[in-house]
């Protein structure tokens, strides 16, 4: 320890001291004291990226970024839009490559440009993914999001590229698909009748869940799958809640009660999800099942899952099957409003390819490619997640180790070529940030 530490470590005792026996110590010695603190936080505070790395600026002494808070970092701009805060600092301390940032006690760099982005993406430096307490506690860490990199890891993504969302297996739910269509139409038909105007957020996840439900589990659940509906919202709140133990080492505590409101909503998922594959494994009518649930249980015996891992891997795909893909449908609608020569455009394209005497169907897609580019248009702006879906861990050392977010900006900054902010369905298609860009990318997106 050096003389610098030794002496602001006793001033800070003689501080300590001097508060809670004010009495007895004159203010010279409590100001003395303040005075020799004074540079010491200076010290830890006034480095590159913030207060998280103030014992490793010295061996990354590249990396820039805005200093912040202090002790807090960049929290205090991690609220509404964060991804988009976090692009302009970038911008704005010309580090769009690559910027240090602090999260509280949790180093980060974000990235705000293709290149880089797509390098950090693509290798294998970078194939962990860093995982809130939160979604640790409801069992994700045993899910193919955000499972270690390793052989479980390998695992759960062989199984689910060669049997869970394999294009036999996708196009075998195109009924089911077709149906929920229907239904949502029935709805959306419904309310404009009864009240003149449509909410659709409401229709558009009751039918996404109504998707994933069954194609997880082969029918609707009826109570069960509303259970469940329920647990998912309540799961997302949890989520998105803001805990002081994702960014300062503080496990001891439980913030907001959010660890014994995890504990308890995943102890009833395990017993409701459990229960059902309990059932299904008894009944034995599972061989021929299309569905998710029948897939996994028919595995062969050496690649077959727990029952835990299963009840985790099942959990995860309704959790994020439900409001991400309504969500997305909510966004692709407003933005159809908000632009109606496009919706003109993708409708005499249906008109042409597809006519007026029949639904969309799945062989139709590759001959609508005006339709596809609204839907990665809509995710290039408003991708699901744009910090936690792109955030990546490293697994090995690179320079130092650290978490990194690829931030939404890299499909959405001056480099993307043309207008990047406002839609804009003529960009080349390779110039299109979809989801499909990332070896940990959810394997039903990479479909898209």
């Amino acid at each position: 320890m050096n003389y610098s530490s030794v002496l602001a470590n006793l001033s800070l005792l003689i501080l300590c001291f001097g508060v809670t026996h004010q009495s007895q110590w004159p203010p010279i010695f409590l100001l003395f004291s303040f005075f020799f603190l004074f540079p010491f936080f200076l010290h830890f505070w006034l480095v590159p990226g913030g207060f998280a790395w103030r014992n490793h600026h010295k061996f990354s002494s590249n990396l820039r970024g805005p200093i912040g808070w202090p002790l807090l970092g960049n929290l205090p701009q991690m609220g509404s839009l964060a991804h988009r805060k976090l692009a302009a600092i970038a911008t704005s301390c010309g580090t769009t490559r690559l910027m240090a940032f602090s999260l509280g006690a949790t180093r980060g760099i974000i990235s705000s440009h293709p290149d880089t982005a797509k390098e950090i993406l693509c290798g294998s430096s970078f194939s962990d993914r860093p995982i809130k307490d939160s979604a640790r506690l409801l069992m994700f860490e045993r899910a193919i999001g955000f499972a270690p990199s390793g052989d479980y890891w390998r695992h759960l993504r062989r199984i689910a590229a060669n049997y869970m969302f394999s294009p036999r297996r996708i196009s075998g739910l195109e009924g089911l698909r077709q149906r929920v269509a229907n239904e949502m139409l029935v709805g959306v038909t419904k309310e404009m009748e009864e009240r003149g105007v449509v909410v659709l957020r409401g229709i558009l996840q009751k039918g996404s869940l109504s998707n994933i439900i069954e194609s997880v589990f082969g029918n609707s659940l009826g109570l069960e799958g509303e259970e469940l509906g329920v647990m998912v919202k309540e799961g997302y709140e949890l989520i998105a809640k803001f805990n002081w133990e994702d960014y300062f080492p503080l496990r001891f505590l439980d913030f907001y009660g959010v660890k014994r409101r995890c504990h308890e909503l995943a102890g009833k998922v395990n017993r409701l999800v459990g229960q059902i594959v309990t059932e299904r494994k008894r009944d034995g009518e599972f061989s021929g099942g299309n569905d998710f649930l029948s897939v996994l249980l028919s595995l062969p015996k050496e690649e077959q899952l727990s029952d835990s891992d299963m009840v985790a891997v099942l959990w995860e795909m309704i959790f994020r099957g439900t409001d991400t893909v309504a969500i997305l449908l909510e966004w692709i609608m407003a933005r159809m409003v908000l632009h109606p020569d496009i919706q003109t455009k993708a409708q005499q394209e249906l008109d042409r390819c597809v006519g007026s005497d029949r639904h969309v169907q799945d062989s139709d897609i590759t001959n609508l490619p005006y339709l596809q580019a609204i839907v990665k248009e809509v995710l290039r702006m408003h991708p699901p997640g744009p910090l936690l879906s792109w955030a990546r861990l490293a697994v090995h050392d690179v320079h130092s180790r650290q978490e990194l977010h690829p931030s939404w900006h890299h499909g959405n900054g001056e480099h993307v070529g043309h207008s990047p902010r406002p839609i804009h369905l003529e960009r080349p298609m390779d110039l299109q940030t979809g989801s499909g860009s990332s070896k940990r990318t959810c394997q039903s997106w990479a479909r898209i």
